[in-house]
């Protein structure tokens, strides 16, 4: 009898964790992103692949979920940090800087915005756990690499509230990294320039066109024409001191990327050629615009006040979120609007490229790999106050831990233990409703 009742009272749970899921990725991915069908079965495709795929994809459940967690050790209301917004294990890489040094950083920030530091640490804490457990980590040694991230993320915070080294201009590279992240940094200088050039596009005696590839399709006339129209904001939005020649920016070709990514499946995502500094094929350049709409964390703080331009617009957020951030941006950030569709710019750079998982199969590597990870994580936050906001990130957040450092460690590993279970479990109940409802 007693066995029966356990029975029926986790059915209950998982039928109506069940309904959560489902009408939280409805009301995202239908209601918000107005994802048709056949769109979402992309994108749940994607997730289907590992618990760490859906944890990706699934960024507005986390936050569902875990703003109603009683977490302690919150900055004030009125201190927020810019947040990353989607720290995940695989939104790290090595890539090249403006002055061409290759620097190991956070590299994605669509879901940048305000908020608690905590929801970022814990986002990040949460997929090493999943990431690990799907290389093969025991439980053991999981909860080690979340506490020698979170110890190297306050211990490098400690440095820029106590020790006055300055987070503005820190960049990680080969002189400071090491283990696979140092393998990745030293590798990547080998790699050609114009590979981006080579593998996408083709050259008709002086002409450079996007070849006709899987997954790149040429815009019709009057898409290229729409684009073209807008194309002057995208320019007069690029940073003074990158500024270029109008001519650089001249458009050559144009075409739209299919079914990249997995939170980003059904926005808008263009591969644009342009003139670059040299007439002809020789200085050509591939830009990516992608579409960007509003972050998943925005739904839960309410920080617009923060931003100065009116009418928001959601492509300046992210250029804005990733100069907060960064040291030495893309000097081809920017942003512009076709319709009610906000858009941001970036090089599409072949210096960009994340460590290999085949080289994080040893507890030591994938130590060494989250230790930076948590040293990066601190400098994004410290860094980022320097735009719109007027307090000092890393000392609000030193402030809020307090002298309570082990309190902290051990509830930020408690909550990453209890969410990756809960993880676990939405994915085998993710599993179920998307054979139910899009026979996947």
């Amino acid at each position: 009898m007693t066995q029966n009742l356990n029975d029926q009272i986790v059915k209950v749970r998982e039928k109506l964790r069940m309904e959560t899921i489902a009408t939280v990725l409805d009301e995202f991915d239908g209601s918000m992103l107005h994802l048709d069908i056949d769109k979402r079965k992309r994108k749940y495709s994607k997730m289907l692949n590992s618990a760490f795929q859906f944890y990706r994809g699934s960024a507005f459940l986390f936050y569902y979920d875990v703003t109603n967690m009683p977490l302690a050790y919150h900055t004030p209301a009125d201190k927020p940090t810019w947040l990353q917004g989607d720290l995940h294990f695989e939104n790290f890489g090595a890539f090249k800087n403006r002055v061409g040094t290759v620097v190991y950083d956070t590299n994605d920030f669509d879901e940048g915005y305000f908020g608690s530091y905590i929801y970022d640490v814990l986002r990040m804490s949460v997929s090493i756990a999943l990431y690990s457990e799907e290389l093969g980590f025991q439980e053991d040694a999981q909860h080690e690499l979340i506490q020698t991230y979170l110890e190297k993320y306050y211990s490098q915070l400690k440095e820029f509230a106590t020790n006055g080294k300055q987070p503005d201009t820190l960049n990680f590279d080969e002189t400071n990294t090491k283990g696979p992240v140092l393998k990745v940094v030293q590798e990547l200088p080998g790699r050609e320039s114009n590979e981006v050039l080579n593998a996408i596009t083709t050259v008709n005696g002086s002409d450079r066109k996007f070849q006709d590839l899987d997954g790149l399709v040429h815009l019709s006339d009057d898409e290229r024409n729409e684009l073209e129209v807008n194309w002057h904001e995208y320019i007069n939005s690029v940073e003074p001191e990158n500024k270029q020649p109008d001519d650089f920016y001249q458009i050559k070709d144009v075409v739209k990327k299919i079914g990249a990514g997995t939170g980003s499946i059904g926005l808008k995502r263009y591969y644009i050629l342009i003139e670059g500094n040299v007439k002809g094929n020789l200085g050509d350049i591939v830009l990516e615009a992608k579409e960007a709409r509003m972050p998943a964390a925005k739904h839960f703080f309410p920080y617009d006040e923060l931003f100065s331009d009116n009418p928001f617009h959601q492509g300046k957020r992210v250029i804005t979120a990733q100069k907060a951030m960064q040291y030495l941006q893309d000097p081809y950030l920017g942003y512009f609007t076709i319709g009610d569709h906000h858009f941001y710019v970036r090089e599409n750079s072949p210096y960009d490229e994340g460590v290999d998982p085949h080289d994080l199969t040893t507890v030591e590597n994938m130590n060494e790999t989250v230790e930076l990870m948590g040293k990066v994580t601190a400098k994004a936050h410290a860094r980022a106050d320097e735009l719109i906001l007027t307090h000092q990130s890393e000392e609000e957040i030193i402030k809020a831990i307090g002298n309570e450092y082990d309190g902290f460690i051990s509830q930020m590993i408690a909550a990453t233990v209890y969410y990756k279970q809960q993880v676990n479990e939405d994915f085998g109940l993710f599993k179920q409703w998307c054979q139910k409802k899009y026979d996947l």
